[in-house]
């Protein structure tokens, strides 16, 4: 409760790591505090998910400074990976889990090691009071392939800032826009093999996004982009701030996204909020984020499909502007972060009745 001990939240690596997992953190502490929570923050090592000795021993000894009885959230970065440290101090803290998508479902481990992780991150999960997901899709997922009991599982999505309309391009040549981290996961070279037969049409896309956090990623979607052709055409932006953003998000047309996999998809949410139509892929919760009239989506990992969805809005002026309306219709349905983060506060609430 408010008026008891703090509220621990335990992080790996930088929390001000421009990613939407690390966003979301920021935003429910920041709600939290903002609300009379007592919020502590303790920063774990930056190794996970691929934590050292070091590191596991770091983050036991910081569970160890924990008072007994108190709550400690998470992140499930770390907290996959942390199951003996976690029975170690099972039986007195209050553990949330607070788990943004399955580790094992990193996109490019090899089956051996999304196996040990899947077994990791089970047998953590068994520790967790709560296990706190940002969408109902990856709660059945911890529901069905790890084994975690529907009743300990909350659903908290993301919220979503508010955002003016998006001006578009106002040229003939129409600005995509992709926001994401060029990892494995995000399908970036898909994107790319799509857009390739589609040079005859008056297209540029933007990449925003760090190209350090998968360097090996940036550096082969930067070689395919040039076998492809499409230089001339494509931007990566790298690590951009948050003005420079909210002008690539204004002067968009349309807003792109090729993941094989999302445990919520923040940015589709914030590219609704700016009433851009969407083309995106039919994976984890971003069928019931877009909607049918607001964008269209194919299934992941397939590029024929990716061009046709594409071909389509590029194509049919009509059918953007339809997206569009779409969009701003869902828009209206976006709730913010002061629901999310006081949603969040319920689950703390409730996480000692049982």
């Amino acid at each position: 409760m408010k008026q008891g001990g703090p509220i621990w939240f335990l992080i790996p690596g930088d929390p001000s790591t421009p990613t939407g997992g690390y966003r979301y953190d920021r935003r429910i502490i920041d709600g939290l505090f903002r609300s009379g929570w007592r919020v502590q923050t303790e920063r774990l090592g930056d190794s996970f998910p691929e934590p050292t000795a070091d590191a596991l021993a770091d983050a036991d000894r910081r569970l160890a400074t924990i008072p007994d009885g108190d709550t400690v959230v998470i992140d499930g970065l770390a907290f996959g990976l942390l199951g003996d440290v976690a029975a170690l101090h099972q039986h007195r803290l209050c553990l949330i889990a607070l788990v943004h998508h399955p580790l094992a479902l990193e996109t490019g481990l090899s089956a051996a090691r999304a196996e040990a992780l899947r077994m990791s991150e089970s047998r953590a999960l068994v520790a967790a009071r709560r296990v706190v997901v940002t969408s109902a899709a990856t709660g059945d997922v911890l529901s069905r392939d790890y084994g975690v009991p529907n009743e300990r599982i909350r659903v908290v999505e993301p919220g979503t800032d508010s955002a003016p309309i998006a001006a578009g391009s106002k040229e003939s040549v129409l600005n995509l826009l992709c926001v994401a981290a060029p990892t494995p996961r995000k399908g970036h070279d898909i994107l790319l093999r799509a857009l390739a037969p589609l040079v005859g049409r008056p297209w540029r896309l933007d990449c925003v996004g760090s190209l350090t956090r998968c360097t090996r990623t940036s550096i082969a979607l930067r070689r395919l982009s040039e076998r492809l052709e499409l230089s001339e055409r494509v931007n990566f932006t790298g690590t951009v701030d948050e003005r420079a953003l909210e002008a690539f998000y204004h002067r968009a047309d349309l807003f792109v996204l090729s993941t094989r996999f999302e445990g919520y998809g923040m940015v589709l949410a914030e590219a609704l909020a700016r009433g851009l139509p969407i083309v995106s892929t039919r994976t984890g919760p971003i069928p019931n984020l877009v909607s049918a009239d607001a964008g269209l989506l194919v299934e992941p990992g397939d590029p024929a499909a990716l061009e046709t969805a594409l071909a389509r809005v590029l194509d049919d002026p009509g059918l953007r502007r339809d997206l569009a309306a779409g969009a701003r219709s869902a828009r209206t349905r976006l709730r913010g972060w002061d629901a999310a983060s006081a949603e969040f506060g319920r689950v703390l609430e409730g996480v000692h009745d049982g």
